[in-house]
């Protein structure tokens, strides 16, 4: 970029690509390639001794992923990005990357069931323990940490509860006590940038606001670049201590002749190298695609959004409405500390019919989307008991804020009187009156 800028409007354009050197092309290439040609010998053993930075595979590494790798860096206000293949593989290895079979990390009870189950049930079964706290009070995350706890996790802007994370004073919190603060960032792109309130890694489901056409998905691990993993050698040994799959490599040593990137190197050269969730480079263009119109989108999801709380919240048959701005005390605190730009485009509610409600409700839409995805420029609804958090038991969606008769919104771009049109007419016949 030909200045430095912290504005998404014009990070989301520039950042990390200007022209292709070959052709002069504005547009980014797709690198549609498995394999780079090593100019000798010599280069090659470079490149994989990690003296020299440059393609070996398109597993690690691929040109078009570097551009959109750049592009979420700069966005976030970080050292560096590794694009993977989805949103749940970016939550997985965040943790990976520094938990070990024997560790633990402490996370907001207040998320996506998808990451509730991966945490409750997979990291489990590979032997890294999760604990649940809620974050009501920040204080709980220390009070269940111990020395083998290797990080704490929460949600920006946790669907479907949407009680705003208090990043800040986790993050500070846990600099304390030399344990970083990961945040899924998916919810609020733009709206909260999680590096400026001290947390240290964020992960993002590109899939949802970043694509923002339902069209690919895929995930990002973000490194801010500001926690020294090296002054706490004891609580991060993978980063710390010679790493056999790597011919013995220290992270923390490896990363410094190119930068604060220790973390997010240790990802691309073991967990990506091994377990292959690499993201498509025909993806990497589609989300670079979403990029240039994010800060757009999401001022009019959250506009759209308000609308539709306030409408609701004025509805007969509906008993509450789930939205930042409908929030009191600590709660909308938070969020108007977090969020700069809007309360986002999720929102909830609940019918005083219930459950039955629920379902008649969502199968009246005409205009909304019953599907399983957020984010999308087109409006979409769901009942998360019976489908994304039906895994849970009952305590555990209670939990994480889903009742029975939730129903949860991905507000679109559509034009806010179709979109309460289509509300009313739904809700009438959830009741059982004529549209």
């Amino acid at each position: 970029m030909t200045r430095d800028t912290r504005h998404p409007e014009t990070i989301c354009l520039h950042a990390g690509y200007r022209a292709d050197p070959a052709t002069g092309a504005v547009a980014p290439p797709i690198y549609q390639t498995t394999s780079y040609q090593f100019e000798s010998t010599e280069h090659a053993r470079q490149l994989f001794a990690l003296e020299q930075p440059g393609n070996i595979y398109s597993r690690i590494m691929n040109p078009t992923c570097d551009m959109l790798e750049q592009r979420v860096a700069a966005l976030e206000g970080g050292a560096a990005a590794l694009a993977v293949a989805s949103g749940q593989s970016a939550s997985a290895m965040a943790v990976q990357n520094i938990a070990q079979a024997g560790d633990n990390i402490v996370s907001s009870t207040d998320l996506y069931g998808g990451t509730w189950n991966l945490f409750q049930h997979t990291l489990r079964q590979q032997g890294i323990e999760v604990r649940f706290v809620d974050p009501e009070d920040p204080n709980a995350f220390v009070e269940a940490s111990d020395a083998k706890t290797r990080a704490w996790y929460a949600e920006t802007l946790p669907n479907p509860k949407l009680h705003v994370f208090p990043i800040a004073e986790v993050a500070e919190l846990g600099r304390q006590h030399g344990i970083p603060l990961i945040m899924d960032n998916t919810a609020a792109p733009v709206l909260c940038r999680p590096f400026d309130h001290g947390a240290a890694i964020v992960v993002y489901s590109t899939t949802k606001f970043i694509g923002g056409h339902g069209t690919s998905i895929g995930g990002m691990i973000v490194d801010g670049g500001n926690f020294d993993w090296a002054a706490h050698p004891e609580r991060f040994p993978l980063l710390n201590q010679p790493d056999p799959s790597y011919h013995g490599a220290v992270w923390t040593e490896a990363a410094k002749p190119l930068g604060p990137i220790a973390y997010v190197l240790k990802a691309r050269t073991t967990l990506l190298r091994d377990l292959g969730a690499a993201m498509s480079p025909f993806n990497a263009f589609l989300f670079m695609q979403g990029l240039e119109t994010l800060p757009l989108r999401m001022r009019e999801h959250c506009r759209n959004a308000q609308a539709v709380a306030d409408f609701l919240d004025e509805h007969p048959a509906v008993t509450r409405v789930i939205h930042p701005s409908k929030q009191e005390s600590f709660w909308r605190a938070r969020a108007d500390r977090h969020l700069a730009v809007g309360y986002g485009g999720l929102l909830g509610f609940e019918l005083a019919g219930g459950a039955e409600a629920g379902r008649k409700f969502i199968d009246s839409l005409e205009l909304f989307y019953h599907v399983a995805n957020i984010g999308d420029a087109r409006s979409l609804a769901i009942h998360p008991a019976t489908t994304t958090h039906a895994q849970l038991t009952p305590e555990e969606q209670n939990a994480t804020g889903v009742s029975p008769g939730y129903v949860r919104l991905s507000i679109g771009l559509e034009h806010i009187d179709d979109i309460r049109a289509d509300l009313s007419q739904a809700l009438a016949k959830a009741e059982g009156k004529p549209a």
